[in-house]
């Protein structure tokens, strides 16, 4: 009992010597200068709000959501690192944005800022992206803009020197002129975003330095010239869309590179030529693969023996021409989407296509010159609906058994939105306009031929 007695006295002077401790040293405090500068760029963001009278006391302790701070034990001081203004959720209540915000010169006057997000701040007048902005603190690690339309200015050279930058998105503005080459200095980058802006010129090579890129997007800009071959040292990337854009040549064998570990892969809507490129058979992880509007011509290539797990193909407008190969119906059991229309396909579609029914969603074949009957039953045509696209192929027929009760093939003579609809009579026949009647004959004739 006596060392028990003895064992609780201790703690109890501890306890008594921490109370004591925490009382001697006041709690730390921002410091007037950052308290300042917060509240200029709060009101900078928003000036019908008065950012002083709502919170008087310390921003670290009791101001908006948006303004986050942490106290750095080398520096024994609370300092703001991070600034989230513009509405994103319910759950994330940031400062919102007033009708013409913009940009307070104190905004760089925080020495120890990790993040920085606007989410649809800049939306009305045009905003300027000012030179001063980049005198933001060397320790910046997310710099975000999304959803800001009437920011203007490009992104200055001077981003190479945030060394600890992980993440730097720009979506949805109106920032033009290059993307600076400078970028390729930004070593702990994991995710690019430079998308749906006015970003114009080459893609520089030195993309290709950011060994730690994740995610490469800088869709629906003005870039143009040719894909660097050096983004194929990216051993890293999951994602890369480059979509709607100039972009033109081939596409380079050494993207080859990417196969490790690259899921998302979308140059559509470019000028790329050359063919489907081969070396996406060895792209085993692959799970959507688009292509589409480009002028690649050639056949669709045999490479899907290793791609089991991919769920969408965009391969629209291409300028494809011969056979559909029946190795993606034996192969890609998984597919969800795939989107063929605008080709110049023949022949008939294989009847090892009739196992995508499992997972299709939506299946788009229109205006190609394909053939014969469609093999899929009349639940999956039903399931399906609307989304079974197969207009604008005069040859092409629905099986017997996909609601025809009349038992003969029935042609594909109906737009896709009315796929879903009933053409059966009540007297158990179908209704073919006249227009369509050789069409119709035509498919009649292949049934024949089964007997």
């Amino acid at each position: 009992m006596t060392s028990l007695s003895n064992l609780l006295h201790l703690h109890l002077l501890l306890l008594a010597w921490l109370l004591a401790a925490s009382a001697e040293s006041p709690e730390p405090r921002l410091s007037p200068s950052e308290q300042e500068s917060a509240y200029l760029v709060l009101e900078a963001i928003n000036p019908a709000i008065d950012w002083r009278s709502l919170y008087p006391d310390d921003l670290c302790f009791s101001g908006p959501h948006g303004v986050v701070c942490d106290l750095l034990v080398d520096e024994e001081e609370i300092h703001v690192t991070e600034l989230s203004f513009g509405y994103l959720s319910d759950y994330s209540s940031n400062p919102p944005c007033g009708e013409n915000p913009h940009f307070a010169p104190r905004i760089s006057s925080f020495p120890f800022l990790r993040k920085l997000f606007f989410y649809n701040c800049f939306a009305g007048g045009p905003v300027y992206l000012p030179g001063y902005f980049w005198n933001l603190s060397s320790s910046l690690e997310e710099l975000v803009f999304i959803e800001n339309p009437s920011l203007i200015g490009h992104l200055s050279g001077e981003i190479g020197k945030y060394a600890s930058l992980r993440r730097l998105v720009v979506s949805g503005s109106g920032i033009s002129g290059n993307v600076p080459a400078e970028v390729g200095k930004l070593r702990a980058l994991e995710q690019l975003v430079l998308s749906r802006s006015r970003f114009d010129g080459a893609i520089p090579a030195s993309v290709g330095d950011l060994g730690r890129l994740r995610i490469l997007d800088l869709s629906a800009n003005r870039l143009g010239g040719e894909l660097p071959a050096e983004i194929g040292g990216l051993g890293g990337l999951l994602k890369l869309d480059l979509s709607k854009n100039g972009l033109r040549g081939v596409i380079p064998d050494r993207l080859i590179g990417l196969r490790e570990e690259l899921e998302f892969l979308d140059l559509s809507d470019n000028r790329f030529e050359g063919g489907v490129p081969l070396f996406l058979a060895w792209m085993g992880r692959l799970r959507e693969l688009h292509l589409s509007r480009n002028p690649l011509g050639g056949y669709v290539p045999e490479i899907w023996e290793g791609l089991g797990g991919i769920l969408g193909i965009g391969f629209s407008g291409l300028g494809l021409v011969g056979k559909i190969p029946a190795s993606m119906g034996a192969f890609l059991a998984n597919l969800s989407y795939l989107g063929m229309e605008d080709n110049h396909l023949e022949g008939e579609v294989p009847i090892e296509w009739g196992r995508f029914e499992k997972n299709l969603k939506e299946l788009n074949l229109e205006n190609n010159r394909l053939n014969g009957r469609v093999p899929f039953s009349a639940d999956f045509v039903a399931r399906i609906g609307g989304k079974l696209r197969l207009s604008g192929n005069p040859g092409l027929c629905l099986a017997a058994e996909t609601g025809n009760k009349s038992g003969n093939p029935q042609p594909v003579l109906f737009r896709s939105s009315l796929l879903a609809s009933s053409t059966v009579s009540t007297s158990g026949g179908f209704h073919v306009s006249h227009r369509s009647f050789f069409t119709w004959s035509l498919c009649f004739f292949i049934y024949l031929l089964r007997f």
